[in-house]
């Protein structure tokens, strides 16, 4: 119990006579108490939501077993423009004073899984898995004179998947090993999406569907050990999608070779292909005989990724790992006209992408260094420290090569703990620190003249994620006591996120009531209170 809500658990067997087990969690939260105490993250809007986790571990025989699970979620927050900072100077609140936006979301996954071990060389597996989502959103347009609300806009968007899978591993002999699957996902999806314009004189219907399509994918890996040195994993991957009879063949191959007993190095290829967004292939079209689905025949993203990767383990408890990579992305959905547009960025917005008259003739690239240093727990302490070195790059149908929307250059993290024994009880006394730390956003400049003529912000596709915001940083410590009795254990804690109070930039917005570019900021120092009662 803390603060920011409530959560509970259990877990535990079910039979003394069986190795048959349950895992139950509930949490629901709210900042409202954060809110009354004058701590804002969201600033006026306040975020509800609540979730679940449920799974039960069943042995049928020594050879099967059956587990089942169930998560989900729901979360609401209202953005009311009058509510929010009014003078359009602060800059420190979520949402937009000139507009009320209003959205709900719930999602649920659940499946059953059957496990079956035929003899001592072959394994199969059973997967059965539905997962759910509904969003729904409102928007209201505010009059910058009567602060008045005009509905501008409203989405609802359901999807269902399910999906069934079966995997077999064949052990051949103590170096030769083969796996192969087959899966098959059902989705379906009603979605529709509009925009109300002049008060409700007009309207634009941007999605408008229901239907549903299947993903079919099947799989064969081979690993072969050589020798106590060399490892070869390779395999072939293909998937097709019966929207529009789209096909990927995916080769991989990955080879390791063991230096020592501490180190080994690693080398792999693969092709990679995704679909699209299921919303993507739905964008409407107007046309003199009405909407076209000009998006629905995309075919897949493709990727080439290569990997060469070193571990090193110093001891049992220190290990460091370094891969760098490099992936070149083509079959890239951008616009059929000359533009700055790819469907690479999609995603760095919180609204869908409506983009219509999509063609695979982008390309992308990625490449860089990661670097992960771990400590695991022991004598108290752990430590881990991951770097990041990076760069992000597209091409839209304009023939110009640009920054993606994350292309920030370099990513950093530290997290470390350090837990004490105190007194003749035995308490814990412990403190954790986490830094971040990431090169800046690029954005995409608001023209403020073009803006202003508009009454919305317009921004200079030309100049598309050329700005760079400053670097993100942010310092959290935790302090803990927690008191281990004969059969439960008392923990309170406090969490201080962003100690430093360090104002990093969330995102760039046009303010048409003060015909301004306004910057907002993500949450700034925040502190979590909580107690914990186990039993």
């Amino acid at each position: 119990m803390g603060f920011n809500g409530l959560e509970a658990g259990a877990e535990g067997p079910l039979s003394k006579k069986t190795k048959a087990s349950y895992l139950l969690s509930y949490r629901y939260s709210t900042l409202a108490l954060f809110k009354a105490l004058g701590f804002s993250a969201t600033g006026a809007a306040i975020p509800y939501y609540q979730d679940w986790t449920a799974r039960i571990n069943l042995p049928l025989s020594a050879k099967t077993t059956l587990a089942a699970y169930s998560i989900g979620g729901a979360s609401h927050i209202d953005f009311l423009g009058n509510d929010a900072d009014t003078l359009g100077t602060d800059g420190n609140l979520y949402g937009n004073e000139n507009e009320n936006t209003l959205v709900d979301y719930f999602t649920t996954m659940s499946g059953i899984t059957l496990t079956h071990q035929h003899n001592n060389k072959v394994y199969s597996k059973l997967s059965v898995g539905l997962a759910t989502t509904n969003e729904t959103f409102e928007g209201d347009s505010i009059s910058v004179i009567t602060r008045q609300a005009f509905k501008r806009g409203e989405a609802q968007q359901k999807t269902n998947r399910l999906g069934i899978s079966y995997l077999t591993t064949t052990k051949f002999n103590t170096r030769t090993s083969l796996t192969s699957g087959l899966m098959a996902d059902l989705l379906g999806f009603n979605l529709f999406n509009r925009e109300i314009f002049g008060g409700g004189t007009s309207q634009r219907i941007n999605i408008n569907t229901s239907d549903n399509t299947v993903l079919l994918q099947a799989y064969s890996t081979l690993r072969h050990r050589f020798n106590n040195r060399i490892t070869l994993n390779t395999g072939l991957h293909v998937q097709q999608l019966t929207l529009n009879s789209s096909w990927a063949v995916e080769p991989r191959v990955g080879l390791r070779y063991k230096l020592n007993e501490a180190q080994s190095l690693s080398l792999g290829y693969g092709l990679h292909s995704q679909m699209q967004n299921i919303y993507t292939y739905f964008v409407q079209t107007p046309t003199n005989r009405g909407a076209a689905l000009t998006n629905k025949n995309l075919d897949f993203t493709r990727s080439h990724h290569l990997v060469l990767g070193y571990d090193w383990a110093f001891n049992p408890q220190t290990r460091l790992k370094a891969e760098t990579y490099y992936q070149s992305l083509f079959n890239v959905p951008v616009e059929q006209r000359a533009s700055s547009y790819s469907a690479l960025n999609t995603g760095a917005d919180f609204g869908p992408d409506n983009t219509d008259s999509l063609a695979n003739n982008g390309s992308g690239a990625n490449y860089g260094l990661e670097m992960t240093v771990e400590r695991s727990f022991h004598r108290g302490f752990y430590a881990l420290v991951t770097v990041s070195i990076f760069n992000s790059r597209y091409k839209g149908s304009d023939g110009v090569e640009r920054n993606t929307a994350f292309n920030t250059g370099y990513v950093a993290n530290m997290l470390a703990g350090k837990e004490w024994i105190v007194g003749k009880k035995k308490a814990v006394l412990g403190v954790d620190l986490r830094l971040s730390t990431q090169g800046g956003r690029y954005l995409s400049p608001i023209d403020a003249t073009a803006s202003a003529a508009a009454g919305e912000a317009v921004y200079k596709q030309n100049q598309a994620y050329s700005q760079q915001q400053p670097a993100y940083f942010r310092a959290d410590v935790k302090l803990l006591y927690r008191r281990n009795f004969k059969h439960t254990a008392l923990e309170t804690s406090l969490d201080l996120q962003n100690i430093t109070n360090r104002q990093n930039v969330f995102l760039q917005q046009y303010n048409r009531r003060t015909n301004s570019i306004v910057t907002q900021y993500q949450q700034g120092f925040f502190p979590v209170p909580t107690v914990r009662f186990t039993f």
